[in-house]
C-alpha cells in the first residue's frame, strides 16, 4: 500500500516544529523585499508548504526550494507539481550555492534551531551572492542577531552579520503556532546587504579577533587577546580596556587594523 503524505510527521532529528498559524506565515512572507525585475528566493526547509502556498502565487518571484527531509519532499512534489526541478532534495548548508542560483538571490525560510548560526555562518561565507534574509528563528538568536554593543547579548554572530547586513527585528511568534510547539519563543528578523564590499581591514585577522574576544568575553579584550600575541604597542591601548561586548563593528575593524599594522601585513580580504 503506498504511503499517504497528507502529513507529514515533524521529525526531532530534523528540529522540525511545523508553523500552522497562517496569519504568521503571511507575515513573514510579506516582510521579504520584492524589487522590480528577478526576484531569485531560495526556501530552506519548506516543510508542508507553509510559507511556499504564498510565495508561489507572487509571479515575480523566482522561487527555489531546498528541503533536507524526504516525506517533506515527496510531499512538495505533490502538493506543488509546477515546481519540479525547483524543489531541491539536499542539505542547505552541504549545497554549492553558485549552483542553485548563479545571481544575487534572497532566503527566506523558518529555519531548524539546530542550525541557524551554521546557516548563517553559509550566508557570511557567500555574502555576496546572499542580498537578503527573511526567517524565523529561535528568539534568542534572534535578539543575538539583531543586538547592539553594550548588551551580554550583544556576540560573534552580531558583530560579523552587521559588519555586512543591516539588521531588523520584525516580530515575536508564540509556540502555540507550531506543531509541535517548541519551548521557546520564536522571532522573525530581516537582514539586507549594507554597501560594504570590504572592511579596510585583513577580514581573516577579523574574524579571529572578533571569536577571540567574545570567547572570553568576561575578561578585558586585554586579557582575552592574549592568545593572539599582540605586540606592547597595542596591548597598552585604552581601547583594550573594554570587553568584546562593548565594541561596535567599526571599533572592531579599527582595532583590526592596528593589529594588521603593527605586524606589517598586508591588506588582505577573505
Amino acid at each position: 500500500m503506498e504511503k499517504s503524505f497528507d502529513k507529514v510527521r515533524p521529525k526531532k532529528s530534523l528540529g522540525q516544529h511545523f508553523l500552522h498559524d497562517q496569519n504568521t506565515a503571511r507575515k513573514i512572507v510579506e516582510s521579504l523585499k520584492v524589487k522590480e525585475g528577478a526576484n531569485p528566493v531560495l526556501e530552506i526547509g519548506p516543510g508542508m508548504g507553509v510559507l511556499t502556498q504564498y510565495l508561489v502565487t507572487n509571479d515575480k518571484l523566482n522561487l527555489k526550494l531546498i528541503e533536507i527531509d524526504r516525506d517533506s519532499v515527496k510531499y512538495l512534489h505533490k502538493h506543488y507539481p509546477a515546481m519540479g526541478e525547483n524543489i531541491v532534495e539536499g542539505d542547505f548548508l552541504a549545497i554549492e550555492l553558485k549552483k542553485v542560483f548563479d545571481s544575487t538571490f534572497a532566503i527566506i525560510g523558518n529555519f531548524p534551531y539546530n542550525i541557524s548560526s551554521q546557516i548563517f555562518f553559509k550566508v557570511l561565507e557567500h555574502r555576496d551572492q546572499v542580498d537578503q534574509v527573511v526567517c524565523m528563528l529561535q528568539k534568542e538568536v534572534a535578539d543575538r542577531i539583531a543586538e547592539k554593543p553594550g548588551s551580554k547579548t550583544y556576540g560573534i554572530l552580531s558583530v560579523l552579520l552587521q559588519a555586512y547586513y543591516t539588521v531588523q527585528y520584525l516580530f515575536k511568534v508564540p509556540p502555540g503556532a507550531f506543531t509541535p510547539p517548541p519551548k521557546v519563543m520564536s522571532a522573525v528578523i530581516r537582514l539586507e546587504r549594507n554597501q560594504t564590499v570590504k572592511l579596510g581591514c585583513d577580514e581573516q585577522l577579523f574574524v579571529k579577533v572578533v571569536k577571540q574576544g567574545f570567547n572570553n568575553r568576561r575578561k578585558t579584550l586585554r586579557n582575552a587577546l592574549k592568545p593572539l600575541i599582540l605586540p606592547a604597542e597595542i596591548s597598552s591601548l585604552k581601547l583594550l580596556d573594554k570587553r568584546a561586548e562593548q565594541l561596535s563593528v567599526e571599533e572592531f575593524v579599527h582595532l583590526t587594523q592596528l593589529i594588521e599594522s603593527s605586524r606589517g601585513t598586508a591588506n588582505t580580504g577573505v
